[in-house]
C-alpha cells in the first residue's frame, strides 16, 4: 500500500491523514509516475522512468511505434502488467491500455506534441 499522491504532493483524508492506495489504484499511480519521469533522471535508479521526452526527436511516422517501445519499456517491471495499447494522438495525449491481472486498465498523460 502506498500513500496517494496527485500533481507531485500527497492527499490527505478528512482527518488529515495521509491517504492510502492499494490494488489496481497503487498500480495506476505506479505507471503514471514512471511514465512521468525522464528515463535516467535518478543516478543510483538508471532504468527509472521513459524515453517518451524522446519522442520530438524522431519522424512522425516512427512515433507511433517508439512510444509504445518507451511504454513497454519503462513498465517491464511491474509483474503481471501487459501493455495491450498505446495510441498516440497530434496534440501530444497518450491513451495505454493495460491488462493487470485480467483487469483491464488505462491512463492518459501527456507527452508533449507530435512535431
Amino acid at each position: 500500500m502506498e500513500l496517494m499522491v496527485r500533481d507531485g504532493d500527497y492527499l490527505s483524508d478528512e482527518a488529515g491523514r495521509f491517504r492510502r492506495v492499494d490494488g489496481s489504484d497503487e498500480l495506476l499511480q505506479r505507471v503514471l509516475w514512471k511514465l512521468s519521469i525522464p528515463r535516467g533522471s535518478f543516478p543510483l535508479l538508471p532504468d527509472l522512468g521513459s524515453r517518451l521526452h524522446q519522442l520530438s526527436r524522431s519522424k512522425l511516422a516512427q512515433q507511433g511505434a517508439l512510444a509504445r517501445q518507451y511504454v513497454s519499456e519503462a513498465l517491464s517491471t511491474e509483474p503481471d502488467l501487459e501493455v495491450t495499447n498505446v495510441m498516440l494522438e497530434q496534440d501530444g495525449t497518450m491513451a495505454v491500455s493495460l491488462t493487470w491481472r485480467g483487469e483491464s486498465l488505462s491512463v492518459t498523460i501527456q507527452t508533449g506534441g507530435i512535431t
